[in-house]
């Protein structure tokens, strides 16, 4: 997939974007729930939340704050079988730049390409 070349692309091409501090805002760490929202992972995956995926997947998880109960191999042959992803690297780069595209007022932009 190539999300990223998409969103450079649809950056490029946007008139006015704010800048990077107006969106982060001195945040460490952003939710992981607040990442794989309901919009990218009903468009990505078998699942409608991120909490129902890793519950769903096989080892004894049932929400995403259990996320570290899976073992890293199973996770990786979990994201393959159940989104249009290969692996976690790969899910992890697409959530990122569907995140920021959100936050930059490009999803639309992104998803009419």
């Amino acid at each position: 997939m190539s999300f990223e070349s998409d969103l450079e692309a649809t950056a490029e091409a946007a008139d006015d974007l704010p800048d990077a501090e107006d969106i982060v805002q001195d945040r460490d760490e952003i939710p992981i729930r607040e990442l794989f929202d309901a919009a990218f992972m009903t468009a990505h995956t078998d699942f409608d939340s991120f909490d129902e995926m890793v519950e769903a997947s096989p080892s004894d998880a049932t929400t995403a704050d259990d996320l570290s109960l899976v073992p890293d191999g199973t996770w990786d042959e979990f994201v393959a079988e159940t989104t249009v992803f290969d692996d976690e690297k790969e899910m992890v780069f697409a959530v990122r730049d569907h995140w920021v595209a959100e936050q930059l007022g490009l999803d639309e932009s992104l998803s009419s390409q």
